[in-house]
Parts: structure tokens; C-alpha cells; sequence
């Protein structure tokens, strides 16, 4: 008699308690999925892959006073075996192709019906990448006839907080908003909104919101 297979171990990263207990049940009534562990800050999020080594940690993109993109830089430099889905509320056109350089094996928008996150978390496991289809024939024509001379090779020179900062600024909110949300100082967030203005070849304060703004729609 073969002896049974060991769940695989999930570890979820979400700020938002409603969004990951979500999660977590969902999971749970899986035969082949367990958590292993639920966290809504990078930091202590890091210290469970550290105890747990979970087979697949599922990561908000937005964490409090931290990037989840961070955490998943950092997971992969010392945990390289540990598979990395990340899960976000932003447009994936924003983030994906971003976030599976970073190293993570798959990029889902928390839209998407909860059985999509259940295909997304079986296909990683299975070694392959998970992106919504449309994602999929984005970046497949990037790859066949190269990149179009657009706004996205503009974006793509913003750092990830910069990145963070610019999408915080499409949804409205200003400086010293920013600057709570992400624990920094109001002097490094004018900083990176003058970098991010000098790398897009943006005049004003004012161009800057309305380019947010437009990104967001996009």
C-alpha cells in the first residue's frame, strides 16, 4: 500500500483579514492544500517561510509600511525553493511582467473568482506560470515582435516603490497620505515624486496626477 501524499504547505501574506480568512478557507477544504501559516506584515511573513518552508506563498502586492514585491525578493534570495504566486487588487499590466522577474512564478488579480485562485496555486505547484490569458498574448507578442515604443518602456524605469508611489497618487491620495501608508517620511516621498516626474518626462505636479490617474484606467 503506497503511503498517502503530503498536503502541499500554502503560506498566505494579505493585510486585508477579510481577503486572506477568504483564503484561508479555501484552502482548507482543499484534500491536497494546507496553510501553513497566514500573516499581514513582510516581516513576520519572512520569519514563517523561515520556520515553515512552505511549498508556495501566496503575497499581496500592497503590505503595510512594505512592498510585497520586497518580500518576494527577499523570500527567493534565501529561500529559492519556496514558489512565489502574487495576488493584488492592481492591473496586472502594471505589475506582471515586473513581478515574475523579481522571481515570482505567477501574478492573479484578486478580481478573479475564487476558483481562479485554486487553478493559479495547483498550475505553480505544478511548476508552471500562472497569468490571466490576456497577460499571456501580451507578453507572447512582446517576445515575438518586440517591445512597441510606448509608455510602458517609460514605466518600466520607475523602481518598484517608485512604482508603488505613482499608483498611490492615481488613487487620489497625497504626500503625507503616501508617506503614512508606507511608513516613510514626507521628504522621501516629494523625492521619489520628483524622480518618477524626471523619468517620465513630466512637466509639474499636476501632469503627474493626471498621468496617475490615467495609468489607473488603463
Amino acid at each position: 500500500m503506497s503511503a498517502k501524499k503530503p498536503k502541499c504547505k500554502i503560506l498566505i501574506v494579505d493585510d486585508h483579514p477579510i481577503m486572506r480568512e477568504g483564503i484561508v478557507q479555501l484552502i482548507n477544504h482543499e484534500k491536497d492544500l494546507m496553510i501553513c501559516g497566514q500573516y499581514e506584515d513582510a516581516g513576520e511573513a519572512f520569519k514563517g517561510v523561515e520556520d515553515h518552508r512552505p511549498d508556495l506563498a501566496v503575497i499581496d502586492i500592497s503590505l503595510k509600511g512594505s512592498s510585497g514585491i520586497e518580500l518576494l525578493k527577499n523570500i527567493k534570495c534565501n529561500f529559492p525553493n519556496v514558489l512565489v504566486l502574487m495576488l493584488s487588487m492592481h492591473d496586472e499590466s502594471l505589475y506582471a511582467e515586473r513581478v515574475l522577474r523579481a522571481g515570482a512564478a505567477g501574478y492573479i488579480m484578486k478580481q478573479e473568482a475564487t476558483e481562479r485562485i485554486l487553478i493559479a496555486i495547483r498550475k505553480v505547484l505544478n511548476g508552471e506560470v500562472y497569468l490571466s490569458e490576456r497577460m499571456s498574448t501580451k507578453l507572447m507578442h512582446q517576445l515575438v515582435g518586440g517591445r512597441a515604443a510606448s509608455g510602458g518602456s517609460l514605466m518600466e524605469r520607475l523602481s518598484d516603490r517608485e512604482l508603488e508611489v505613482f499608483g498611490l497618487i492615481g488613487q487620489g491620495k497625497g504626500t503625507r497620505q503616501i508617506a503614512e501608508q508606507l511608513h516613510l517620511s514626507v521628504k522621501t516621498i516629494e523625492s521619489h515624486r520628483a524622480h518618477i516626474k524626471e523619468k517620465l518626462n513630466l512637466k509639474n505636479a499636476t501632469e503627474l496626477v493626471h498621468r496617475a490617474i490615467q495609468l489607473r484606467g488603463e
